[in-house]
């Protein structure tokens, strides 16, 4: 099991490739069909994007074995949060993938009485839920790396003499408005040093910024396909040619995909 998991891992980066261009090919799409461009045209390109599809499923034969083998590790992990979302979210990749294979033997013929639309649809469903856990694991990182950046700057700077301004009690009459006044900067200062924390926390952490952002454009293609929320063919080929593009970025780069 562990040389077929080296094996796949060597045919990911041919995947991210071929699913960016499956992506660019839809965007391309979408662009010729408002810009008026001859329908000979608009079919080549659509045909050359549903090759690609097919060519991705058969790259991606056997992942599921590999999202397996993620979520047995996962479920070591000594956070709970993160034991939690990523074992689920493994196990929903895996399924992810066992029903895109059984569409790649539908697509080639081999299963020639397969429900595709049926079985698209519970693929789509998988790979939906495996990226809402993926982004509550991202907002959880999130929130941690801000939680201890603060605490971090409270050790540095000295203790403030000035405590901010006091609420009123509940039993008080809103007529002095010189403390309600003050209320309002004190949330827009508040507000500014969580966005200015929230910043530097992703500057200082580009594995998880990629991670956050690739997920967020992910998550809009399954909405689309679904029909739960309808972005349209044009947003959902710029959102997956981005994703994949960052896809290619952590592969390059392997310090930047987000562990564990």
């Amino acid at each position: 099991m562990d040389y077929w998991v080296r094996f796949n891992s060597q045919s990911q980066a041919k995947e991210r490739i071929i699913r960016a261009a499956q992506y660019a090919c839809t965007l391309l799409g979408y662009t010729l069909h408002r810009g008026g461009a001859g329908a000979e045209l608009r079919k080549t390109v659509s045909q050359l994007e549903a090759h690609m599809s097919l060519t991705r499923k058969l790259l991606r034969l056997g992942n599921s074995v590999e999202a397996l083998e993620a979520a047995k590790r996962a479920i070591h992990l000594s956070d709970s949060i993160l034991r939690l979302c990523l074992t689920i979210s493994h196990l929903n990749r895996a399924m992810y993938f066992a029903c895109d294979n059984v569409l790649w033997a539908g697509k080639t013929g081999l299963l020639s009485k397969l429900d595709q639309h049926k079985w698209s649809q519970r693929s789509f469903k998988y790979y939906l839920f495996a990226l809402i856990l993926n982004l509550t694991r991202d907002v959880y990182e999130l929130l941690l790396l801000m939680e201890r950046e603060a605490r971090h700057r409270a050790a540095k700077s000295p203790p403030s003499r000035d405590s901010g301004p006091t609420l009123m009690a509940p039993g008080l009459s809103s007529s002095s408005s010189p403390a309600a006044s003050a209320v309002l900067p004190y949330l827009s200062a508040w507000l500014q040093g969580r966005l200015h924390l929230l910043l530097t926390v992703l500057h200082d952490n580009p594995p998880l910024l990629l991670d956050l952002l690739k997920n967020t454009c992910d998550i809009f293609i399954p909405l689309d396909r679904l029909a739960i929320y309808n972005t349209g063919t044009g947003f959902v080929g710029a959102c997956g040619l981005a994703s994949s593009l960052l896809s290619i970025l952590t592969i390059v780069h392997p310090w930047l995909k987000l562990k564990p």
